[in-house]
């Protein structure tokens, strides 16, 4: 995909006018009206599809960038936004717009993985990150985001998955077992496999750090 625009719809993920309207941090609007303005947008609306995007893009965003990887999170927001609006007239209303469109957004990140048979492995922001994050305490921000991304890197891909969904993305259990397909008790076993996950992992990195600032003052 390459990051290209469908042509005629300026709206659509990676145009120019797109990359100007999003913003990390927009306010997404109440659940019943982006119901509202996805409905006008499987009417043909360009003025409601682009606001759907708007209002979505960025946590898409977010969602891609933790399943798949953050080099590859803009063609997956893409195929994402893709798969959503030709799908868009099917939508029947039995969840929430957010949890059909996550769920594209998690299947779509499956099936990328699937094809290049891996998830690879980002542990220091890129550029695009670089210049999202405010000025102020940039670097802070993005050592932070490589910590979380190896973290969370560590994590088997059902219990990462749960752990984005309800940590990280702010779902309820109920919300979050809709968009992985399954009981709203395996999402709170595999969230609380995860924290435990890190738990260890921290563990481990603080007493690998120990051992190696002993050397180090020894040395």
């Amino acid at each position: 995909m390459g990051g290209e625009s469908l042509p005629g719809h300026p709206w659509f993920p990676g145009s120019a006018w797109a990359r100007s309207q999003v913003r990390l941090g927009d306010v997404e609007p109440p659940v019943d009206e982006l119901a509202r303005v996805a409905a006008a947008a499987a009417d043909g609306d360009p003025l409601a599809a682009a606001a759907f995007v708007r209002a979505t893009q960025a946590d898409v965003w977010r969602l891609c960038a933790h399943l798949g990887d953050r080099q590859s999170a803009d063609d997956l927001t893409q195929e994402t936004y893709l798969r959503a609006f030709g799908s868009l007239h099917r939508f029947a209303g039995r969840s929430t717009v957010r949890t059909w469109l996550f769920s594209i957004a998690r299947r779509t990140c499956a099936d990328a993985i699937r094809r290049t048979g891996r998830r690879r492995l980002t542990l220091v922001g890129d550029d695009e990150l670089l210049e999202r994050a405010d000025t102020g305490n940039t670097a802070d921000r993005v050592g932070e985001d490589a910590v979380v991304g190896d973290l969370l890197a560590r994590l088997h891909p059902d219990r990462r998955e749960a752990f984005v969904l309800t940590q990280l993305m702010g779902l309820p259990y109920a919300e979050a077992a809709a968009v992985a397909d399954v009981p709203v008790g395996t999402i709170r076993s595999r969230v609380a496999r995860a924290r435990a996950d890190l738990v260890e992992a921290l563990g481990a990195d603080t007493a690998a750090d120990d051992e190696h600032g002993g050397r180090r003052t020894h040395g």
